[in-house]
């Protein structure tokens, strides 16, 4: 802080001694010592008290930031499970229009016999969580037959 010398300090010392006299020189030295180690106190707890004020404000920023990233990616994954969804559906409605006897279910308003008997049914899968055998009552499938693929031998 301060860049005192030894002759420095020798003369301070002097005129202190000549000014407060022999006697009362130690307890004028021992009442600098604590008010010298008053002011570090005081001065180190400013640095800690605005050291702490720093980080705080870089906590905050740091959780805005991680709020806004996570609003975007749910955003983000919100859009591609509406835009899965509904390419999920198209098919779907696509694959029962393709099947003999099934008619397309647009809106839900009207329902044939056999979707009206794989309701309850889809409902027990969904239930049993065996999304597998929902989607083959789906398409009407049996879930029980299962056949492999053919494969081209050439």
């Amino acid at each position: 802080m301060f860049d005192f010398g030894f002759s420095e300090l020798v003369v301070i010392g002097v005129v202190m001694l000549i000014v407060v006299g022999p006697e009362r020189l130690p307890k004028v030295a021992r009442t600098a010592g604590h008010l010298l180690g008053r002011l570090q106190r005081y001065v180190s707890d400013v640095k800690s008290d605005i050291q702490r004020e720093m980080q705080l404000e870089e906590l905050k920023k740091l959780q805005e930031q991680v709020k806004e990233q996570a609003h975007e990616m749910e955003a983000s994954v919100r859009e591609q499970v509406s835009s899965l969804e509904s390419g999920l559906g198209k098919t779907v409605d696509e694959v029962k229009a393709a099947l003999p006897g099934e008619e397309p279910v647009s809106g839900g308003a009207a329902t044939t016999g056999a979707q009206q008997q794989a309701a309850p049914v889809e409902q027990a899968a969904v239930a049993d969580g065996s999304a597998e055998s929902t989607s083959q009552l789906e398409l009407g499938l049996d879930p029980a037959v299962r056949q492999p693929l053919p494969v081209d031998k050439a």
